[in-house]
């Protein structure tokens, strides 16, 4: 094994997809190996390598990683996006727990029945324009800086324009009424390790559609 991360889980976004953000925001290159059947799920439950049974598995520093949570606080120590002290990295906590909570309703849309798609997707739009984006426009325009935390690209500010992308695929002027993170989402976007990661052929997953729904049913459904 090479010293790059190793990632474990399907071809498709679902709660890899914030690991991957991360790690290209951090400049790591990563290998991954998708999961295709039902047998190789089972074969790392069998050998012990998910301490609960649940991918996404991340094999980084000798440790094989799992919980989300877990990962990805992990690497935004380890690459210097958490924060300068503690009150920083309660900041940056708490904005991607909000965050998280918006990308649940992204997670599970794509399996949703085709007759609650429509309330759905009406529920989502109405969550990030009421609830968590007026959050972070107030934040960005009461400190006048670039970023969310410290003047300083962290955790949240990957986070956060992950989740302005995933919505806007679904609500396309989702930003209308938020000139701060309009201009976020411009400079963030743009910067090196970001900017290569939006590029065709990066790691960054397509949006779900129906075979990666059929993929999640055939490999983690009995």
């Amino acid at each position: 094994m090479s010293g790059k991360p190793r990632l474990t889980y399907l071809n498709g976004r679902g709660r890899m997809e914030p690991v991957r953000w991360l790690l290209a925001a951090a400049g790591v290159e990563f290998e991954e190996i998708f999961l295709e059947t039902r047998e190789q799920y089972e074969k790392l439950i069998k050998d012990g390598v998910l301490m609960f049974q649940q991918v996404p598995l991340v094999e980084i520093d000798g440790m094989k990683m799992v919980q989300t949570r877990a990962i990805l606080s992990y690497i935004a120590g380890k690459y210097n996006l958490y924060g300068k002290d503690l009150k920083e990295r309660a900041l940056i906590d708490m904005y991607v727990e909000g965050i998280a909570d918006l990308m649940q309703m992204i997670l599970v849309f794509p399996f949703s029945p085709p007759e609650a798609k429509d309330k759905n997707l009406d529920s989502i739009k109405e969550r990030a324009t009421n609830r968590y984006f007026p959050v972070f426009e107030k934040v960005l325009k009461q400190h006048g800086q670039d970023f969310l935390v410290g003047n300083k690209f962290s955790w949240a500010d990957v986070q956060l324009l992950e989740a302005i992308l995933a919505v806007e695929e679904k609500v396309p002027a989702v930003l209308s009424g938020f000139p701060q993170l309009q201009a976020f989402k411009i400079k963030i976007s743009n910067m090196p390790t970001i900017k290569k990661f939006l590029q065709p052929g990066s790691p960054k997953k397509p949006p779900p559609d129906d075979c990666y729904v059929e993929k999640v049913f055939k490999v983690f459904k009995k």
